[in-house]
């Protein structure tokens, strides 16, 4: 367990990417039968480091740790006696709590069993968390992390948590964590001044100070840094078989100017404004994810126009297997936010999307971050009476699941929850009991079950050999329509009437002659919608329309998404 010569070698070479087998605590056997635990930090400027604990009273100077004579810096010992479960100092909070129990928070295991019915019954493939990395401050929503190789024991154990994954990974879900190295709280229980010097941030705060989350900045030209932090990702695939880790914040690492004005920032050897050390940190933590864990994925939450994020290092890329595509639900939700009568003179804001869709690998997110802060919830976005705001719930989801994209949606945007997001309390379940928003969860029910079996739907996502329009420019009524298509096998054809006025008599032009199946409409009365629709299907004419042989006249329900197939 002890730390080698090579492992040394490495850690100053900042490619020692599973520091997490060596660093921190660690069973240990000693030569008699007392065992022991062997702790190890790096601290390189710090003139004493001791273990303190509730084995010893926590008393400092009881048990010290001693210096490497190889000037690496790291600090180890064992102590005699110590093993799992003593203590050192240190959202699935708000999916649902036990009101009955003093509100209190379900734990792993409880999770695990009421997460997987509930999504296995949904159609959903993942569960992606919000940091559970341990954080001292809830309202952080675990953003401010301070245990990077812990999760929080607010929900119980590690093992609890190895409980939460493998169970899931039983029901077939996968599990994506939300993992942060952009940034960390400037507590001084945590990394800021770790060994009484800025040690893993810039001494500069224009350099280590992040100013809009005051918190502190990684220094990624540290290799120790480096390893800590590739370390993190690591030990999560590594130790919990975490499937994706979608990374917080990457514009904020990539910048130096990021949430500054000019004379706040240093710029870069070359002038620019590029932090090239974070570039290379990211581009090898992605190498080392895929190498390791090739069926794993990096997702990166970047919001900007870096090119090549969610591409292969060697062609000049970051190296991600995914981007999330903020634009897309910037833009969605803005255009949706519009009196319908008014949304023709927004088209473009919703059609934009299709003209970068395929520069990246992308997912579409409706998350956390569009439902706190005073926005309000999903359906308290959309205008009208309360109809139309179900109705354009259902036709925000269904325009979602039929671009191209994978998707990701924020717990209780299933059901169409009416407040905003809190973390202090349960999603509101009881809206459940209420035909509506019962709905629109049947409706996400049926969208997973028919994107899941239709490769059109998902097949080609990064391609453009996946999707073509067949009219985007219909804006003064606010209709758009297109195809979706597969390697092999029937397309899909998706049409979105985005005003409350229905149009029953819609000309389209389609590639294949014969019967479309009308296989999904939100307007159906078991959704909640008005119930019209083209009775199951349309036969196609011998009239040609937007550059097909073939159209089909239907009849497009208000607000409202129609999903097509040829029988």
């Amino acid at each position: 367990m002890l730390l080698t010569e090579h492992d040394i070698y490495h850690f100053r070479e900042g490619t020692f990417f599973r520091a997490y087998e060596k660093l921190g605590a660690h069973a240990a056997t000693l030569g008699s039968s007392t065992g022991g635990t062997h702790f190890a930090v790096w601290a390189p400027n710090a003139s004493a480091v001791s273990v303190i604990g509730d084995f010893n009273h926590w008393q400092r100077g009881r048990h010290r740790l001693v210096a490497r004579n190889d000037s690496s810096g790291i600090w180890e010992g064992v102590v005699e006696g110590v093993g799992p479960g003593a203590l050192y100092e240190l959202h699935l909070g708000s999916w649902r709590r036990v009101p009955e129990e003093h509100n209190r928070f379900l734990s792993y295991r409880e999770l695990a069993h009421a997460v997987a019915d509930y999504v296995t019954d949904l159609g959903f493939t993942h569960v992606e968390l919000l940091p559970v990395m341990e954080h001292p401050f809830y309202g952080s929503w675990g953003y401010q992390v301070t245990g990077y190789f812990a999760p929080t024991a607010r929900y119980g154990t590690p093992q609890d948590f190895m409980y939460f994954v493998d169970y899931l990974h039983q029901r077939g879900l996968g599990v994506i964590l939300d993992w942060v190295p952009s940034h960390f709280p400037a507590d001084e229980h945590g990394l800021a001044r770790f060994d009484g010097t800025h040690l893993y941030e810039h001494a500069d705060p224009r350099q280590g100070f992040h100013p809009e989350w005051n918190s502190s900045i990684f220094n990624y030209g540290r290799a120790e840094v480096r390893n800590f932090l590739a370390s993190s990702a690591l030990f999560w695939l590594d130790t919990y078989h975490i499937d994706a880790l979608r990374v917080d914040a990457v514009a904020s690492m990539l910048y130096l100017d990021y949430g500054r004005q000019a004379g706040e920032w240093i710029p870069n050897r070359f002038g620019g404004h590029e932090n090239l050390e974070a570039v290379e940190f990211l581009k090898q933590l992605n190498l080392a994810a895929y190498r390791d864990h090739p069926d794993t994925q990096t997702i990166a939450e970047e919001s900007t126009a870096w090119p090549m994020v969610s591409r292969p290092t060697h062609l000049g890329g970051l190296g991600f297997g995914l981007k999330w595509n903020l634009g897309w639900m910037h833009d969605t939700l803005k255009y949706l936010q519009h009196d319908p009568i008014h949304r023709k003179y927004h088209h473009s804001r919703l059609t934009f999307s299709i003209w970068y869709a395929f520069s990246e690998n992308f997912v579409l997110p409706l998350s956390h971050d569009e439902v706190v802060h005073g926005k309000g919830s999903i359906i308290g976005r959309m205008p009208g009476d309360d109809w139309q705001r179900f109705a354009g719930v259902r036709l925000l989801y269904g325009y979602m699941w039929t671009h191209p994209g994978k998707k990701l949606l924020f717990m209780g945007g299933e059901f169409a929850q009416r407040r905003e997001w809190h973390h202090e309390e349960s999603l509101e379940w009881h809206v459940l009991q209420y035909p509506l928003h019962e709905g629109v969860q049947r409706w996400v029910r049926d969208l997973n079950r028919l994107y899941r079996a239709t490769p059109a739907l998902h097949e080609l996502d990064f391609s453009e050999a996946g999707f073509a329009w067949v009219d985007c420019a219909d804006a003064d009524i606010s209709v758009i329509s297109y195809l979706r298509m597969a390697s092999a096998g029937p397309p899909v054809l998706a049409v979105c009437n985005l005003t409350p006025v229905p149009r029953p008599d819609y000309r389209l032009g389609v590639p294949r002659a014969g019967r479309w199946r009308e296989v999904l409409n939100s307007d159906a009365l078991e959704y909640g919608g008005s119930g019209q629709g083209n009775l199951g299907g349309v036969v196609t004419e011998p009239v040609a329309d937007h550059g097909h042989p073939q159209s089909l006249r239907v009849r497009l329900p208000p607000l409202a998404v129609l999903v097509l197939m040829p029988e």
